[in-house]
């Protein structure tokens, strides 16, 4: 019998994809001030509007937004991604 219709992949809000990715690369070693989040103007903006965030997940100041601690720089990207290490 032939497979069926793949099943669709979850896609996961960015806030939750990003807690993941953040919590895995501490347990791999990085510090969080070593790690920085590049996400497209779509996450960013569904970042900063998800109303599931405890109110000390985001933070703003002179360096910019920052979520759970991490860096973020918003644009200029294709896809979202978390850099472990920034140069």
């Amino acid at each position: 019998m032939p497979p069926g219709p793949a099943k669709p992949r979850k896609i996961l809000p960015p806030a939750i994809a990003f807690r993941e990715e953040i919590e895995a690369a501490e347990r791999d070693g990085v510090a969080r001030e070593d790690m920085r989040l590049r996400l497209t103007l779509r996450d960013s903006s569904d970042l900063r509007r998800d109303k599931t965030l405890a109110v000390e997940d985001i933070s703003y100041g002179p360096g910019g937004m920052r979520f759970l601690g991490v860096e973020v720089t918003a644009g200029g990207v294709p896809a979202s991604h978390l850099e472990r290490e920034r140069s």
